[in-house]
Formats: structure tokens, C-alpha cells, sequence
């Protein structure tokens, strides 16, 4: 009899063990995608701003939500390192309840990403066309065009003629059918960008012919799906990291936890 109790005890300290060592690998990749998280918010804020500031759908709280679960995932990743190499019960029990949060708030996020991404490209246009109106009178707006159309190499919505009989191109003194100097080629803002042809046809012109709303909206598309995708994919790796560390706590329980160390 006592051999069969001891041998139960060595059995259920080597599952221990082994949920150990699992929960342990799974805290080492929680940490590595809070950094993720974290790179991404960043990245959408230094980098997503110049497209999603001309959309009327904009949140600017968005990057900022995954720049705080990331900093979080970062700071319950070493805490969960923590518990489970001192199987402390009652801690591997709060680390699952703060995965579970976390599962749901990125589940939450993933979701409103599909949803958003459509919102995004329905209000771009209007948002294109509210900013040709206020370009050079409202700096926002006006920096944020020139920042798209240099980095995209793009002019205007669908083309560089929706520059023309703007309010700002009417208030070019003795120039008509000019565009921006962001419109220009390779960054030269002395191009040739006023007395532009209406239907500018096989011309060679020095300034970007294509509008932006096209490379937008493609780019916004398949971005979209990319992080949606992903927060939801490391949304269910913290359901099974908590589902583990409530498996650890139940058996460090009725094992003592140094045996399995």
C-alpha cells in the first residue's frame, strides 16, 4: 500500500513537473508577444497615423490600447515566471485570471479589427476630400497629405487633378491647375506642378499622377487583417497559458511543490 502511494506521488510530481516546464515555455513566449504588442502599437502610431488621420473614422486611442496590453503582457510575463517556479497557488491562480482578462480584451481588439478595417476605407474618401478642402488651413490635415502623398508617391484622391478649383489651389495667385509640392518626384519640390493638363493622357509629367485612395485602402486591407489576425491568434494562447497555470495550481495542491523542482 505504501509503495503504490508512493509511486502515485511520484507519478502525479512528474506530471507536475512537466505542466512545470510547459507553463514555464509558455510564459517565455507570453513575454516575447508583449514585446510584439508593443512594437506594434508603436509601429501603428509612428507609422499608421499619416493614412488614419485622413480617415473619419480615426481613434487615436487605438495604439495606444496595444502599447498598454503590451506593457502588461510584459510585466504579468515575469511575474507568471515568477509564480511558477515558486508554485505559490494562490498567484498561479490571479497569473490565470489576468490571462483570461487579457484573452478577452485581445479577442475584443481582433474583433473591432475586421469591423474597423471596412469603417476605415468607407470613411478615407470622405476624410481625403474634407482634407483637400482645408489644405493650408488646417496643419494637421495639411501635413498629413503631404506625408502620404511623399511616401506613397501618390496625388490627389484618384488623380492629381483633384487638386484643381480646390480652395487651396484658388488661392495660388496667377497660377491655375497646380498641385502640391508633395506631388512632386523624388522629393524635388521645384517640379513642374502648375499649367498641369487637364487628362494628362501618355505626358510625361515630373509629379505623381495616381491618387492615394487606391494604395490606401489596399494597404489599410491587408494590414488590417494581418494584426486582427494576430492579437486574435495570441488571444487564444493566453486561454491555453490559463487553463495550464490552473492545472499547475490544482496539482502543486496535492504535490509538494519542491519535489517537482
Amino acid at each position: 500500500m505504501g509503495e503504490g502511494r508512493g509511486e502515485t506521488t511520484l507519478c502525479s510530481g512528474a506530471a507536475v513537473g512537466c505542466m512545470k516546464t510547459l507553463l514555464l515555455v509558455f510564459n517565455f513566449i507570453f513575454w516575447v508577444t508583449g514585446i510584439a504588442l508593443l512594437a506594434l502599437g508603436i509601429w501603428m502610431k509612428v507609422q499608421l497615423y499619416i493614412y488614419m488621420e485622413l480617415t473619419t473614422t480615426y481613434y487615436a486611442e487605438a495604439p495606444y490600447v496595444l502599447i498598454g496590453i503590451g506593457a502588461a503582457i510584459v510585466v504579468v510575463g515575469s511575474l507568471g515566471c515568477c509564480c511558477t517556479v515558486k508554485g505559490h497557488t494562490v498567484l498561479l491562480y490571479m497569473f490565470s485570471f489576468f490571462l483570461v482578462v487579457i484573452f478577452i480584451a485581445e479577442l475584443a481588439i481582433g474583433i473591432s479589427g475586421f469591423i474597423f478595417k471596412d469603417k476605415v476605407q468607407t470613411g478615407f474618401q470622405a476624410g481625403m476630400k474634407d482634407g483637400l478642402a482645408k489644405y493650408g488651413d488646417v496643419k494637421t490635415k495639411t501635413e498629413a497629405l503631404d506625408n502620404m502623398q511623399r511616401v506613397l508617391g501618390c496625388c490627389g484622391i484618384s488623380n492629381y487633378t483633384d487638386w484643381f478649383n480646390t480652395p487651396w489651389e484658388m488661392k495660388q495667385v496667377g497660377k491655375q491647375f497646380i498641385v502640391p509640392a508633395s506631388c512632386c518626384k523624388d522629393g524635388a519640390s521645384s517640379c513642374q506642378r502648375s499649367g498641369l493638363p487637364k487628362h494628362y493622357g501618355n505626358s510625361t509629367l515630373e509629379i505623381y499622377k495616381d491618387g492615394c485612395y487606391k494604395l490606401v485602402t489596399g494597404f489599410l486591407e491587408s494590414n488590417f487583417g494581418i494584426i486582427a489576425g494576430t492579437v486574435i491568434g495570441i488571444a487564444f494562447l493566453m486561454l491555453i497559458g490559463a487553463v495550464l497555470a490552473c492545472c499547475v495550481a490544482k496539482r502543486s495542491r496535492d504535490v509538494p511543490y519542491d519535489k517537482v523542482r
